[in-house]
């Protein structure tokens, strides 16, 4: 409810409101198998503003934890994460690496985890009175160098500053060990003396990334995360950078979807949201014939009879009565905490919802796709907690929505009817 007060979309229980993915249900969960059982996929989720992409890749997210996936979630943007500096991307997704138990920056956890599981199986192969007086340390060290030893070839380092970083925590050194975690999450600036203790070098760049990010899906699977599910948010945002940073960033899509293709991530999930002028656009995918090619989905037909298998989902946003049934969802979550659960569903009845929902979306000029954040935002924050904290409260009596500029998105403003002549912004 927090979230939804400030107009964000939550992190957390959002299967208990999900209105109108029933239809994706099924085939996520198959690819989510697939990806448990060694495979990789790609997919393309498309919608316009408001639809509910950022609601449907949380989602995806949260689906995913509860199998349990580690999974990482990032906004593309040509200052904070260019979508072809690969470095800065791995850098931003284990900034963000969450599991079911820890919601961002669980990478140490699954490091330690993963150590934790090699002791077991290296003690748990240890039979009779034969078994070796070698250091525990010593033949974890070796099992990790055996279960790395595809990854080892092309990235002897990631094995190292790992080896390191165990004997750092054996030796109680934090400071070392700290630094060599930083290093294996794409940290620049780490300290010389830090990386000679591993005998690495030099930061990790464009292709180095790639290569950890296989050695990271080996750890995650012995650590008992099945798989990593990545998310790159809002990559429509291509559109409005120079031409050559946008060609450098449609490349580097096409590279992703032919490395996982090709079998060299297995275990990977990695899904991307953008616009339909995004994928049809002249300044989006059909600059990259390739790309183009490789993401083209047939959406010529009634959009009951989209295909959830397909590499491009189209999230077909709001109308009235879904947005409705969201907000009474939202009420009925929200009575559930309050100690006046019947007298709040009473006062704020199915019929009121669909009412404020009406006239949400009236004022935004009728456009029920971009309602949602709003709607849900002064439900919540404007008609719910006031019932909820006075009692002689009454919506319909005591309360008139108001929509200022100040709270309106870019998009949502442009959509709002001016009230008069004077409201018009022109650009001269």
């Amino acid at each position: 409810m927090d979230a939804l007060r400030r107009g964000t979309v939550p992190q957390q229980g959002l299967d208990a409101f999900a209105v109108g993915l029933d239809a994706f249900s099924h085939a996520v969960d198959e690819e989510l198998s697939l990806v448990r059982s060694g495979g990789s996929v790609f997919k393309a989720i498309r919608g316009e503003y408001g639809s509910g992409k950022t609601f449907f890749a949380r989602w995806l997210q949260e689906r995913a934890r509860k199998l349990g996936f580690a999974t990482s979630e990032i906004q593309v943007s040509e200052t904070e994460t260019p979508l072809h500096r690969l470095e800065t991307v791995y850098r931003r997704f284990m900034e963000r690496l969450a599991t079911s138990d820890t919601l961002g920056g669980a990478f140490r956890n699954v490091v330690d985890g993963w150590f934790f599981a090699l002791e077991e199986d290296v003690l748990g192969a240890e039979q009779g009175p034969g078994k070796t007086q070698e250091p525990l340390v010593d033949r974890t060290n070796a099992l990790m160098e055996k279960r790395l030893a595809q990854t080892t070839r092309e990235t002897p380092c990631f094995a190292a500053a790992l080896r390191a970083y165990r004997l750092a925590i054996a030796e109680g050194d934090q400071a070392t060990a700290e630094g060599l975690l930083g290093w294996l999450c794409g940290q620049p600036n780490i300290a010389a003396p830090v990386k000679r203790k591993a005998g690495i070098k030099g930061e990790i760049d464009h292709y180095g990334a790639l290569n950890l990010l296989r050695a990271l899906l080996i750890v995650l699977r012995d650590a008992g995360h099945p798989g990593l599910l990545l998310v790159m948010d809002e990559v429509e945002t291509l559109q409005r950078v120079r031409s050559d940073v946008r060609d450098k960033g449609l490349n580097s899509l096409r590279q992703w979807i032919d490395e996982i293709d090709s079998g060299r991530f297995p275990g990977l999930y990695l899904a991307i949201t953008g616009t339909p002028a995004f994928f049809d656009g002249p300044q989006g995918v059909q600059r990259l014939v390739p790309l183009a090619q490789r993401l083209h989905v047939d959406f010529d037909t009634d959009a009951r009879f989209d295909n959830p298998r397909a590499v491009q989902l189209r999230l077909k946003g709001f109308d009235l009565a879904s947005l409705s049934e969201l907000g009474v969802r939202i009420r009925d979550i929200y009575a559930q905490g309050s100690q006046r659960p019947e007298s709040l569903r009473s006062i704020v009845s199915d019929t009121y919802v669909e009412k404020l929902a009406a006239a949400v979306t009236g004022r935004l000029g009728g456009k029920v796709g971009i309602a949602p954040r709003i709607f849900l935002k002064k439900l919540v924050g404007d008609v719910l907690d006031r019932v909820d904290q006075y009692p002689d409260f009454d919506p319909r009596e005591h309360y008139a929505l108001t929509m200022g500029d100040n709270e309106l998105t870019e998009v949502e403003r442009n959509a709002a009817a001016a009230g008069g002549v004077d409201e018009i912004q022109l650009e001269l």
